[in-house]
């Protein structure tokens, strides 16, 4: 694969991940549960995908060689970013179905 398909995938899977909690009641949209998730439910799931998808962003740099070393100052954009991401599914959760 290459290096640019690959920076694409984990762009793409931390979008559909940083929405995947506010766009169905399931925890990781696998595991069925009966009444609504709370906000709290939807942080913690959040940071599970966050982890999910840095496990597969680590995976791919694996494959294409040398895994660069990673100061707090990395983590700490990606979260910033992943919160970014999360930003259309928050909205369409609490702001724009509140309304109906």
């Amino acid at each position: 694969m290459s290096h640019n398909l690959s920076v694409w995938l984990v762009l793409v899977a931390a979008i559909i991940g940083a929405n995947l909690p506010f766009f169905n009641n399931r925890w990781l949209a696998v595991i069925p549960r009966s009444g609504r998730k709370t906000l709290w439910m939807h942080a913690l799931e959040l940071v599970v995908c966050y982890f999910l998808v840095g496990a597969l962003g680590l995976a791919l740099e694996q494959s294409g060689g040398q895994i660069y070393p990673q100061g707090w100052e990395f983590y700490a954009i990606t979260a910033a970013l992943f919160l970014t991401f999360a930003f259309p599914g928050f909205v369409y959760r609490y702001l724009l179905q509140r309304r109906r």
